[in-house]
């Protein structure tokens, strides 16, 4: 079975033990031959583990979402990291920038790319997710982007902010322009 379909099993086997046990502590929820599943593409069991409860609770991110998340962390950690772990520090809380911090005048905007780029190099603290609800909130408001894109615009940028910056101007001036030629069917 490819990893991919392997992701969705145990991320649809773990939606449904969600609801039928008590069982909180993601290092103990998941099966160890899950948690190896999930270790070779460069996931551990805390980020799972957030993807499953967040779509068991309030139906997002959706698990094609959640793969498309993993598909682009795996290919990070299969080629640029060469699917080694620990050379880097995972994030403390506080290393994130605060929720009203400000670049190009965006307020989140360096909040969800240090989360993006913690995503990326699997350091994200064990108490955030990726593409929580903050995020898909901001996402959504700023072009709509998929979650997904912005982890691997972030990733294209290789630190680069102005990159990013450009990446999600762009794309929400793409998405007013679409808004423009919009046919105004109100006016009948």
């Amino acid at each position: 079975m490819e990893w991919n379909e392997q992701f969705m099993q145990i991320f649809s086997d773990a939606v449904y033990r969600f609801h039928e046990q008590t069982e909180t502590d993601p290092e103990r929820f998941f099966t160890q031959p899950e948690k190896v599943v999930l270790h070779g593409i460069g996931y551990n069991a805390h980020e799972m583990y957030g993807y499953v409860q967040s779509y068991a609770t309030c139906g997002e991110p959706a698990p094609s979402t959640a793969l498309l998340i993993a598909s682009v962390r795996r290919a990070y950690f299969v080629t640029s990291q060469r699917r080694m772990t620990g050379s880097l520090a995972r994030l403390h809380e506080h290393d994130l920038p605060r929720e009203d911090e400000k670049l190009q005048d965006i307020a989140y905007l360096p909040r969800i790319i240090r989360k993006a780029e913690a995503k990326l190099f699997g350091t994200l603290p064990l108490t955030q997710m990726y593409a929580s609800e903050d995020d898909r909130e901001f996402l959504r408001t700023h072009g709509e982007i998929p979650p997904a894109d912005f982890l691997n615009a972030v990733w294209w940028a290789h630190g680069d902010r102005q990159k990013v910056i450009a990446y999600v101007l762009r794309v929400m001036q793409e998405r007013e322009a679409a808004q423009e030629e919009l046919p105004d069917f109100s006016v009948v």
